[in-house]
């Protein structure tokens, strides 16, 4: 009964990853997980060898306690919620391979052959990493002040990092073939130690523009501890779970590379989203402001409006009126399109949630690949606190950070409203080009502000025509 429960719970994991591939099924997909995690829970807890029931449920009131009020963030931080998630995972499966180390040596050399202890090795390496990359990833997420948003480099970064992780590794290869020594006791602290510690080295190199890749490596790396918990464990639930995990972040990150064309290797060792020294000491360029009456006057009379949001929006909570602005503007027989860029925001997704939360319809959202050959014949492109992503450096200009990244055509457009907080430099630490274009004007401000004072203007009585 309990193998043919992880058989259903396999299967409804499958189906929930499936049934999120598309926005109609995805609400059935969420349930499906939370039913599949509820039966393995059940089906773990009825088992037999369980006898202490009250290790059951403490944890179980204590996750409910955590995870509640972690449901209850704003939208804004899903993202750094999310990597909280997968540095709990992490942390799950460190804490799980530690205590069957040390549980099995107690019990005596038999229990400790090769592939458990090779397993519990890549356990703890991988669960204790993702734990302090990701308790980073959302530290940097949350723009704590003594946390360095843009990423820290020093000369010879690379070989340190590699070095440090090959040291893991070496010791945890001598220890799967000496595990009962007591020298492999003393030294099995050391690799959860220096796994903690790179964890930490990971992600300090990394900017915040590659954040959303990095929240799928991570939760590729706590889904291949999970198959390696499961392993351990010998529970064939979890090494099937793990590997969905691990095999679905794997694929997102290919993904996030891809739309900034980047390598893995250049997330992880590149150091994209650090300033350049002198940039600021070249030529002193000129914005032109312009106001939101102007800016609505503008909109109302064109035919087609192209909404690009990015982080500012998230920031700024301006979904709900652009929904608004939406509402206004299609009233006055505007066609208005969004456009999604794959790595705007700081999660993959993170755009499409916010926009969904206001109720703006899917069919609406456009992605970069499909929106681009239409920009051309866009009016207006209205740039809500998105930066990179609209940048026509990418294109031609081999010296910046962002060379080669594919962007939105905004540039294309006959004409450009770019919202912005300041006239501060976006996470590649670099001038956008297209807010320094004849076609663009400026209009300074808080998203949420700025956007309600256009649809101000628009409403009826505003004094508009």
């Amino acid at each position: 009964m309990i193998q043919a429960c992880y058989l259903l719970a396999t299967i409804l994991f499958i189906f929930s990853l499936h049934w999120m591939n598309h926005p109609l099924t995805a609400r059935k997909g969420v349930f499906a997980g939370v039913a599949a995690m509820l039966i393995a829970i059940l089906a773990t807890w009825a088992q037999p060898v369980i006898v202490h029931h009250l290790w059951i449920i403490v944890p179980l009131l204590a996750g409910v306690a955590v995870g509640w009020p972690l449901a209850m963030v704003p939208l804004t931080a899903v993202p750094q919620r999310t990597a909280l998630s997968h540095a709990f995972g992490g942390l799950a499966a460190g804490l799980v391979g530690t205590a069957k180390y040390y549980l099995w040596l107690g019990e005596g050399p038999e229990q400790l052959t090769t592939f458990r202890v090779a397993a519990i090795i890549a356990e703890i390496i991988l669960g204790f990493l993702t734990f302090t990359g990701s308790l980073m990833a959302a530290g940097k997420l949350q723009e704590i002040k003594w946390l360095p948003q843009r990423p820290v480099t020093y000369e010879g970064q690379n070989v340190v990092n590699i070095g440090t992780l090959a040291l893991a590794f070496l010791i945890g290869i001598w220890i799967i073939f000496n595990p009962s020594s007591t020298l492999a006791a003393c030294l099995f602290p050391v690799i959860i130690l220096i796994a903690l510690v790179f964890g930490v080295m990971l992600i300090i190199p990394i900017g915040g523009a590659d954040m959303p890749t990095v929240i799928a490596i991570l939760n590729a790396y706590a889904g291949l501890s999970a198959v390696a918990m499961g392993f351990v464990l010998d529970n064939k639930l979890l090494i099937t779970a793990g590997a969905l995990d691990g095999s679905s972040g794997l694929i997102l990150s290919i993904i996030m590379c891809k739309a900034m064309n980047r390598s893995f290797i250049n997330v992880l060792f590149g150091a994209f989203g650090q300033v350049k020294q002198g940039a600021a000491s070249g030529e002193q360029k000129e914005y032109k402001t312009d106001s939101t009456e102007s800016a609505a006057q503008i909109m109302e009379q064109a035919d087609t409006v192209v909404i690009i949001p990015g982080y500012g929006m998230a920031v700024a909570q301006a979904q709900h009126k652009l929904q608004e602005l939406y509402e206004q503007l299609k009233q006055r027989g505007v066609t208005v399109k969004f456009a999604i860029h794959p790595v705007a925001g700081r999660m993959p997704g993170h755009m499409n949630v916010l926009l969904a939360e206001a109720n703006i319809p899917y069919t609406d959202l456009v992605e970069m690949d499909e929106i681009n050959s239409d920009m051309p014949q866009c009016d207006v492109a209205l740039v809500v606190g998105a930066n990179d992503v609209v940048n026509p450096a990418a294109r031609h200009d081999a010296s910046s950070p962002i060379y080669g990244m594919p962007i939105i055509a905004a540039d294309k457009a006959k004409m450009v409203f770019a919202i912005k907080r300041s006239k501060s430099p976006g996470f590649a630490g670099i001038d956008n080009e297209l807010y320094f274009a004849d076609k663009t004007w400026m209009l300074f401000g808080d998203a949420k502000q700025v956007i309600g004072e256009i649809v101000s203007h628009l409403t009826p009585g505003s004094g508009m025509h």
